[in-house]
C-alpha cells in the first residue's frame, strides 16, 4: 500500500443545484422490481445529466418517464428536481404539479430551501406559490414537532466540524499541492476533529441506540452516517450492522450503507462491491478502482442501490471506465495493492 492513497467521496444530499447526488429511487405507492429500480435509476440519472447540461425541458421529460415505472410516485428529490427542469423550461403548470404532489403527500418540508431555490423564480408571481409554500412549512412544523432540538443542535455542531475542514481540502492542494507540508497539517486538523466527532457520536449510539428522522431529521441521520464513515476499521464493523437496521427503516439511504460496505471489504482486502473506492498512485499521480468484484455487473448493483453509472462517478477523477480492460489489469493490480 505504499503508494497508494485511500480516497473517498461523502455522500450529502443537496438542491438540483448541486454536483450530481446519489439518490436512493425509493417510491411512496408502487412497490418496484428490482429490474424497475435499475430502469427508473437510468432514467433519472439521464435526467440530472440533461439537466446539468442545462437542456431542462429534455431533462423535465426524461423524470416523467422515470415517474411513469413508479406510477408518477417518484423519489421526492427527484420530484423536487423535475420541477426545478419544467420551472426552468418556463412549463410553469407541470412544476407545479410536481411541488404539490411532493407537499400534499406531506413528503417535503425544506421550507428554507424551497424559499431561496432561483430555479423556481419563475413561480413566485403565480398564486400558486403561496399555496405550495403553506404546504411546505405546515410539514416542516409537522415533521419537526417531536424533534430533539438540543441534540439536533449537537449534530450539526459535529456536522460541521466534520465537513467544514474537508471542503477546504481542494482549495489547499491548489496553493500548496497534494504533498505539501500544509495539506498534511491540514489532515491532521481533520483527525482530531474526527476523534472528538466519534467520541460525541459513540455516546449518542450507546445511549439512545439510532434516533430515527422522526428524532433528528434525515440531516441528523447523515451525521451520525459520516461520522461512523470516517472512523476506523473496528469502528465501522461495530456499527455496520446498525447502519443496516437504519437503512431498513428509512433513515439512511442504501447507497450510503454501499459506500460504507466498500469502504469495509477495501480495509479488509477483500474486493469492493460497488466500485466507489477510488486510489491514486503516488509515483505516476494516476488514480484508478481499488479491486472491484464482478466488474460486469457493477452497474446493476449500483443501480439496485440508487447509485448512477459507475463511469458517471469516476469521470470526477478522470477514469474511463472499461470491463474488459479492468478485468484485464486487476491482477496486476491486487498484486501492487499486496506490496
Amino acid at each position: 500500500m505504499k503508494k497508494i492513497i485511500f480516497l473517498f467521496v461523502l455522500v450529502l444530499v443537496f438542491s438540483c443545484k448541486q454536483p450530481k447526488k446519489e439518490i436512493t429511487t425509493e417510491v411512496s405507492a408502487k412497490e418496484l422490481t428490482v429490474e424497475e429500480k435499475a430502469q427508473y435509476t437510468v432514467l433519472k440519472n439521464e435526467a440530472w445529466k440533461l439537466y446539468q447540461s442545462k437542456n431542462y425541458l429534455q431533462s423535465a421529460k426524461k423524470y416523467s418517464e422515470a415517474f411513469g415505472i413508479s406510477e408518477y410516485n417518484g423519489n421526492t428529490t427527484d420530484m423536487y428536481n423535475a420541477a426545478c427542469s419544467w420551472a426552468l423550461a418556463k412549463e410553469v403548470d407541470s412544476a407545479f404539479v410536481h411541488l404539490s404532489r411532493i407537499a400534499e403527500r406531506g413528503e417535503y418540508s425544506n421550507y428554507n430551501h424551497i424559499t431561496t431555490d432561483s430555479d423556481l423564480s419563475i413561480l413566485h408571481s403565480d398564486k400558486r406559490w403561496d399555496q405550495v409554500l403553506a404546504l411546505v412549512k405546515a410539514n416542516k412544523e409537522k415533521a419537526e414537532i417531536n424533534f430533539d432540538k438540543p441534540l439536533v443542535a449537537l449534530l450539526d455542531t459535529i456536522r460541521q466540524d466534520d465537513q467544514g475542514p474537508r471542503r477546504q481540502i481542494n482549495e489547499i492542494i491548489e496553493k500548496y499541492g497534494r504533498d505539501s507540508d500544509e495539506l498534511k497539517q491540514h489532515w491532521k486538523k481533520i483527525a482530531a476533529k474526527d476523534s472528538i466527532n466519534l467520541i460525541k457520536v459513540k455516546k449518542i449510539l450507546e445511549e439512545r441506540g439510532w434516533p430515527g428522522k422522526d428524532i433528528i431529521g434525515k440531516r441528523g441521520n447523515m451525521t451520525l452516517f459520516l461520522v461512523i464513515q470516517h472512523a476506523d476499521l473496528k469502528v465501522q464493523e461495530k456499527y455496520l450492522p446498525m447502519i443496516k437496521e437504519a437503512v431498513k427503516k428509512g433513515n439512511i439511504r442504501p447507497g450510503s450503507l454501499a459506500l460504507l460496505e466498500d469502504r469495509i471489504a477495501i480495509r479488509k482486502g477483500n474486493q469492493q462491491i460497488y466500485g466507489s473506492q477510488i486510489g491514486r498512485d503516488e509515483e505516476t499521480g494516476a488514480y484508478y478502482i481499488y479491486p472491484l468484484l464482478d466488474p460486469d455487473h457493477v452497474d446493476k448493483r449500483r443501480a439496485e442501490v440508487g447509485l448512477g453509472p459507475l463511469q458517471d462517478y469516476v469521470s470526477r477523477w478522470d477514469i474511463t471506465w472499461d470491463p474488459e480492460k479492468y478485468k484485464q489489469q486487476l491482477p496486476d493490480l491486487e498484486k501492487k495493492l499486496e506490496k
